[in-house]
């Protein structure tokens, strides 16, 4: 059978009490926003449909209005399963407040969840999340005392402890979003900045009896059998967007050819990295990039990255993003996911197939609180429940890993005069505690699996040892009592080969 052709209107018209929806984009590229903005005004108008349960392997809104966000309303929704909530403030608020039940998996165990789901797999088996707050036998990624739901299971085979992930009993609707759909239903994403999971989700939406409804920008009288990236088959609903804001390429840029790999931009299209704590670290940290490797930039401060390697004139790396985006220059901000002159954009599912198996050489991720041990938080601060998203999918995968941060948190001001590093205002909040919130990295676990292990800060640099964190490098004008042990909670291991932080770093 076609598909039914229909308004927006009319699809959130589906939508009934109780429906379980699972939401494809990433960031907001590939986000059916008009569908949101739909079901948003018929609950506005109607109070109508109550107590959804949404389910999206990151974060689908741009950390604001749009996107899931126009769904965070009071009675319209019950629960969240999400891999990152960061860009979902207002379903964070309500999970903190505990109006709904709120879940946090991590973002690769999602994208392949729904791949067996759709196959009718008997969910996931994997050792990704052992030893971290996902683990069953700590709080199984339930957010707040509301959230009863377990969602996975300890299992043992050859003698080897592994998490089955459980498959989710029903998908009642999909939203997607394609480029093109033509009057078969099948839907090309050549405009789209990253694919992530529609064909996954069309897919466990299919097989559990769910429709899917896919937001396109036009509809065509055919599209060539290699552009399809959702076939026919698993389209019940294709609405034409009403309004091209409702479908922007990213959070920022309604379109950008260079996003999606029908252009190529120039070299030099990166921003140029301005001076600070920032573009010191991500110095600092390009000098780790193993020639010839294939490397994981994560959201926040390794974006630099990036734009520092390009500014450099270095490029015998490939740069990956968990998005799907393979080769180019991953964006920064609310445009992550997105990439510039990408080699390749391939489905989410696929790309942490690749990251599980080892695939990546190395990893540079963000460092928000670590304890002596070495174990790390990036998850949860407060009422700010940012998710793991593909972090543990990456840490518990590759055989080098970075993360690099600022020493401290909230008002750093630093300068950098005759190749010397000064603190102007230190910064509030210490980062390097004695316990911390959520363990979104386990420390023993790299140590088990043989991990190369550091951190990367602006005024130093340390390495995770057998018996914890090591100092290892100062940088020029830093003095370690004052400028270091003293914003610090525990007093680290330090190196009786203390070295400067290479000077060219604080040219």
């Amino acid at each position: 059978m076609k598909p039914e052709i229909m308004t927006a209107v009319e699809a959130a018209d589906l939508i009934y009490d109780g429906a379980v929806i699972a939401a494809n984009g990433f960031v907001m590229a590939a986000v059916a926003d008009e569908l949101c903005a739909a079901l948003e005004q018929r609950f506005l108008e109607t109070q109508a449909p109550r107590g959804l349960s949404l389910i999206s392997v990151t974060s689908v809104g741009d950390g604001g209005e749009r996107g899931l966000n126009r769904l965070a309303h009071k009675g319209l929704v019950k629960k969240l399963i999400a891999g990152h909530l960061n860009l979902m403030p207002k379903l964070q608020q309500m999970i903190f407040s505990e109006d709904i039940e709120g879940y946090n998996l991590p973002q690769g165990v999602i994208a392949q969840l729904m791949r067996d789901i759709g196959a009718r797999r008997p969910g996931l088996v994997t050792q990704i999340g052992l030893d971290t707050f996902v683990d069953p036998r700590f709080s199984g990624g339930r957010l707040n005392s509301i959230s009863k739901d377990e969602l996975s299971e300890i299992v043992t085979m050859d003698g080897r402890e592994y998490i089955r992930y459980k498959p989710f009993p029903k998908i009642d609707f999909a939203f997607l979003r394609g480029s093109c759909a033509d009057r078969n239903g099948n839907i090309s994403m050549e405009k789209e900045a990253a694919v992530a999971d529609a064909l996954s989700v069309a897919q466990a939406c299919h097989t559990l009896g769910g429709k899917v409804i896919v937001q396109v920008e036009e509809i065509v009288d055919d599209i060539p059998p290699h552009a399809v990236r959702v076939p026919g088959v698993l389209a019940d609903c294709i609405v034409k967007t009403s309004d091209m804001k409702f479908h922007p390429q990213t959070a920022l840029t309604a379109y950008e050819p260079a996003y999606s790999g029908q252009e190529r931009a120039p070299k030099g299209a990166m921003p140029i990295l301005p001076a600070g704590p920032r573009r010191i670290i991500a110095l600092r940290a390009l000098k780790e990039l193993r020639q010839g490797g294939v490397v994981n930039l994560g959201i926040g401060m390794p974006e630099g990255i990036a734009a520092v390697a390009e500014e450099k004139g270095i490029s015998d790396f490939t740069l990956t993003v968990e998005a799907g985006g393979i080769g180019g220059s991953p964006l920064s901000g609310v445009e992550f996911g997105a990439t510039l002159n990408p080699e390749a954009i391939i489905f989410q599912h696929q790309l942490f197939d690749f990251y599980h198996g080892g695939g990546l050489d190395q990893a540079f991720l963000g460092l928000a609180e670590a304890d002596p041990e070495g174990n790390i938080n990036v998850s949860k601060f407060g009422p700010r429940i940012a998710g793991c998203g593909g972090f543990i999918c990456i840490t518990q995968s590759t055989p080098e890993l970075y993360f690099i941060g600022t020493f401290t948190a909230k008002g750093l001001e630093v300068e950098v005069k005759d190749g010397k590093l000064h603190i102007i205002h230190e910064g509030s909040i210490k980062k390097f505690k004695h316990e911390i919130e959520q363990l979104t990295f386990s420390a023993k676990r790299a140590k088990e699996l043989g991990q190369k292990v550091m951190f990367i800060t602006e005024r130093c640099v340390f390495r995770l040892e057998e018996e914890g964190l090591m100092l290892t490098e100062i940088a020029p004008g830093v003095d370690l009592k004052r400028d270091i042990l003293a914003h610090m909670e525990f007093e680290p291991l330090i190196s009786e080969d203390l070295k400067a932080m290479d000077a060219d770093v604080f040219l």
